[in-house]
């Protein structure tokens, strides 16, 4: 039985994975490509987490495509929502065919000799393990793990009596009817679910050991309703678009300029939302600077409602231990729980776990810096989607699909088969992602670094990243190509950048990139 290949092997059909293949479609037609998702379902997050309430934490106009224009009434979707729009898309762009399920990348390896990808594949149905061949491997897999999440070790857990839950393993037939529930954490999943559960629960107590900053947010944008009714879709999804990522980027820019001014504008729309109800510097005010950690949206004011009507309470202190009925506080203060849900975070890894071997030598990406934020320095043909942590996930993810079709484009002009970052000696390592969050802190030891300087540092702001990936030159002096071997010919259904699968080309000397 031969190896199956292709041009180009997506990992992950997630937001991020869907739109990289509705991009090659329009922009690449005749690159040949797979996705690959090891869960049953396309939607990666959106099909993932089940718990009450789950939203997007941006709008759709941002956190959808520009290709594709959200239509739905709200712009602040619940997952199922989500869900409709990303099977739309795959019907849209006919990417079903395209799609292989339970198919979990374990490993992928690059042969210079070969100028491919040989990818390990385990089936989820059937635990067999399948080979594929490709010539550009491209991560799409978000950058946390969906089989494990963060649960901190709490003193006396076994003498808890009650039920403990983490939300992105929510059971279905979970029934909050009659139960005191302690919900632990203070990002978005608790200021999801708090909301959602109260009124149905006898009482849920958010306990945080700091506080997030939060701001009131509409679900349905009056601008697009006004805009809808006299512009065709695709005209209000751009103008759209473009005034929400105006918004985010102003909104992030001016609290990095201005911290104590928005940390003022924050807290007095949370003071005129919950009154004396709640003691706002205690539970709504940090100790770090406003997008030191991300912001939270609290849609229609759900959180603030729920707590003027007395159906829900927030508690600020760390715990002790739980004990048979509950939670004691370090404060000495006993919350009683039949429910206690720990929306402590996620754990960080990259390319789904997938191990990565270059010509026999394991790739660690801690150790690597990001090119244009999508690719690993020093390795060949291979990319990885990720999105802005302070903008909405698929702003990013499109400008790196847009890349990444038009490098693959110039190959195929050029006659290129691989590409790879030339890694900077002299640059200054940083941290990727500038900021606080427990869990980007917990993985800073995982995850790829940045530079100090262009091309290896992240921008995070989307209009200087189009410039960047959109319309800067592909060959700038840090790409490195080689070309096609003359003794291994392509075929007539091979592009430059794929070995002829008729036999195994010798290994092509690396030149440095000319500008053109």
């Amino acid at each position: 039985m031969s190896i199956p290949h292709d041009d180009v092997l997506i990992v992950g059909a997630g937001l991020s994975g869907l739109c990289a293949g509705a991009l090659l479609t329009q922009r690449c037609p005749d690159v040949s490509f797979t996705i690959l998702e090891g869960r049953p379902q396309i939607g990666g997050t959106w099909d993932l987490f089940r718990y009450p309430g789950v939203r997007s934490d941006s709008d759709m106009y941002t956190l959808g495509f520009s290709f594709f224009p959200w239509k739905e009434a709200q712009s602040i979707a619940d997952a199922d929502a989500i869900l409709r729009y990303l099977h739309d898309t795959v019907e849209a762009f006919g990417l079903a065919s395209h799609l292989r399920f339970e198919k979990r990348v374990e490993q992928a390896s690059w042969s210079t000799e070969a100028q491919r990808w040989t990818v390990t594949v385990r089936d989820g149905a059937t635990g067999e393990i399948e080979t594929r061949t490709c010539g550009f491997l491209w991560g799409c897999t978000g950058y946390y793990r969906y089989d494990r999440a963060h649960t901190p070790e709490f003193a006396g857990r076994d003498d808890f009596e009650g039920t403990v839950l983490h939300p992105q393993f929510w059971p279905e037939d979970f029934d909050p009817a009659g139960k005191r529930i302690v919900v632990i954490g203070s990002g978005a999943t608790a200021i999801t679910l708090v909301p959602s559960l109260a009124g149905q629960c006898e009482h849920v107590t958010m306990l945080q050991r700091s506080p997030t900053y939060v701001f009131p947010w509409k679900r349905e944008d009056a601008m697009a309703t006004q805009l809808n009714r006299f512009l065709p879709a695709p005209v209000s999804h751009r103008i759209l678009r473009f005034k929400n990522t105006a918004w985010a980027t102003g909104f992030y820019l001016a609290a990095r300029r201005f911290p104590n001014a928005t940390r003022r504008y924050l807290l007095d729309e949370v003071r005129r939302q919950v009154g004396d109800v709640v003691d706002v510097d205690t539970h709504f005010t940090p100790r770090y600077d406003p997008w030191d950690e991300r912001p939270c949206m609290v849609p229609e004011c759900d959180l603030f409602e729920a707590l003027r009507r007395g159906e829900a309470s927030m508690v600020t202190d760390r715990i002790d231990r739980l004990t048979a009925t509950g939670l004691r506080l370090q404060s000495g203060e006993e919350l009683e729980a039949d429910v206690i849900v720990t929306a402590t975070g996620l754990e960080l890894q990259v390319m789904g776990g997938a191990r990565l071997v270059v010509d026999g030598e394991v790739i660690d990406p801690s150790k690597h810096l990001l090119y244009r934020g999508c690719m690993l320095g020093g390795v060949p043909n291979h990319a990885i989607s990720l999105g802005y942590t302070n903008a909405s996930w698929t702003l990013k993810c499109e400008l790196v699909s847009q890349y990444v079709c038009r490098l693959l484009t110039h190959m195929e002009a050029a006659g290129y088969r691989v590409v790879r970052p030339e890694p900077d000696p002299d640059a200054e390592v940083e941290p990727l992602i500038d900021m606080q969050s427990g869990y980007i802190e917990r993985a800073r030891a995982r995850i790829p670094k940045q530079g100090s300087r262009a091309p290896w540092r992240l921008a995070q702001n989307y209009f200087v990243d189009q410039l960047l990936l959109r319309f800067s030159r592909i060959e700038d002096g840090v790409l490195q190509f080689s070309e096609e071997s003359p003794a291994c010919p392509r075929s007539s259904t091979t592009t430059p950048f794929v070995a002829s699968s008729s036999r195994v080309p010798p290994a092509s000397s690396a030149r440095p990139a000319t500008a053109r």
